[in-house]
């Protein structure tokens, strides 16, 4: 008997149309004769299922459940692929826990830990884990410039804390870019990160659980043709993503064991997409992403079809693995 399958698409961010193309691909490839798959949109207004003629169904929140020409249809396990809020925060992962719906996501727990930029290296730091220096600000702080940049110097980045897609990031160079910078970020997130500026070679590794074990999947170098990889680099074409990445033998292995370790540290379950910095020749870590973008051209399934991994295997393990577990 078929499995029904909720995938959750949407959110309240920023990404929420990102997320509804992942949701799409997620469609497209998931095993038909294995599963019936149902696209839920999540937004602030309401939860719906929508059908293939673009009619919205209503969820029921109290139990996850749907009803359609009065049948109740319950889900057999619900695929999360909401980017941001509230479905890479553990908002999403802590509700399914409540009401008994396995989830393809990590726990709610290192979602919310990982989803904070400042508590995620935080973590990580006592492990021996590099990363960038870090200035932390709330919105309302008093700013000093001055200050921050002798802790940061120039350039450095200014981050939203809690956003993906590189929403509210900006890179500073002059110390009169940096409170505009700071505004921007604060459009995002009440809650920002200043970082130094890490030159060196940008690779994004992606470590999944995979037929009960955790892999790392070949490594992509990120080549932006602009400042960064900005959300253009990312989703516009402004980038090169090279798989696998040009490092030598031992730069690869020295990512791989790191990133497993970081994956592993931080109990990740399912999908992750880790990025790391070459700087002085140690990677960096610089963020985890726990529901990373799912288009056809996005980096972790490219990474897992240079594994040898079809998205239809991918999917079919990742639903599997969050049931039996």
């Amino acid at each position: 008997m078929k499995k029904n399958i909720a995938i959750l698409m949407g959110g309240y961010s920023s990404e929420f149309d990102i997320s509804i193309k992942s949701g799409n691909v997620v469609y497209k490839h998931l095993d038909k004769d294995k599963y019936l798959p149902f696209r839920v949109h999540i937004t602030k207004e309401a939860w719906f299922y929508v059908d293939e003629e673009g009619n919205h169904h209503p969820i029921d929140k109290n139990d996850f459940s749907l009803t359609i020409n009065e049948s109740k249809i319950i889900f057999d396990a619900a695929f999360n692929i909401v980017h941001g809020t509230p479905g890479e925060d553990g908002l999403l992962q802590a509700y399914f826990e409540l009401i008994g719906i396995p989830q393809t996501a990590c726990d709610f727990y290192p979602a919310a830990l990982t989803f904070n930029k400042r508590d995620c290296i935080s973590t990580l730091r006592p492990y021996g884990i590099l990363t960038a220096t870090n200035y932390f600000l709330n919105e309302g702080d008093h700013v000093d410039p001055e200050a921050i940049l002798e802790i940061v110097g120039l350039p450095c980045f200014v981050k939203a804390n809690k956003a993906g897609s590189s929403y509210g990031v900006s890179k500073v160079k002059k110390i009169e870019e940096l409170q505009p910078a700071i505004d921007i970020a604060f459009k995002e997130d009440d809650e920002i990160i200043i970082e130094s500026f890490l030159s060196g070679t940008e690779v994004s590794v992606g470590v999944i659980t995979y037929k009960g074990e955790d892999i790392v999947l070949p490594i992509t170098e990120i080549v932006s043709e602009n400042e960064f990889f900005d959300y253009e680099a990312k989703y516009l074409g402004k980038s090169q993503e090279i798989t696998p990445a040009r490092l030598s033998k031992e730069d690869t292995e020295k990512v791989k064991k790191l990133a497993l370790k970081v994956y592993q540290l931080l109990k990740m379950k399912g999908f992750s997409r880790s990025e790391y910095i070459f700087h002085n020749g140690e990677p960096h870590f610089v963020e985890m992403n726990t529901n990373p973008g799912f288009s056809e051209a996005s980096i972790l399934p490219q990474q897992a079809i240079a594994a040898g991994i079809s998205l239809q295997e991918l999917l079919t393990n990742t639903i599997e693995e969050c049931i039996t577990k």
